[in-house]
């Protein structure tokens, strides 16, 4: 099993859960936060008054998968959130040791 860390810029979210959905990705955790990494953040002008800030709202995806569909998953996200432009994000992959539905008990593959 592998756990895959998206971060993605936030209007890309519902295109890229969409097509995850058509993959038949059962679930994900999305969460709203702010980071920074090459773009450096951006300045932005607020009532007549330039400021910089330095972290910039992302989109974290959190999704545990088998490892069959991992991949399929993965070259999805990059395709479907990119926009060819700095600040587009990054997919982390991580092996999953074992994964328990609270419910039932089922464990591995069969609990995602």
């Amino acid at each position: 099993m592998k756990f895959i860390i998206a971060i993605i810029k936030p209007f890309k979210l519902d295109e890229v859960r969409e097509v995850l959905s058509g993959l038949g990705v059962a679930g994900m955790t999305v969460s709203e936060v702010k980071g920074f990494g090459r773009q450096k953040g951006q300045t932005e002008i607020y009532r007549g008054a330039e400021y910089t800030t330095n972290m910039l709202p992302k989109v974290k995806l959190e999704i545990a998968a088998s490892d069959e569909l991992a991949p399929r998953i993965i070259e999805t996200i990059q395709q479907t959130a990119s926009t060819e432009a700095i600040g587009d994000g990054k997919i982390f992959v991580l092996d999953l040791v074992s994964a328990t539905r609270i419910r039932t008990g089922e464990t591995g593959d069969t609990a995602l």
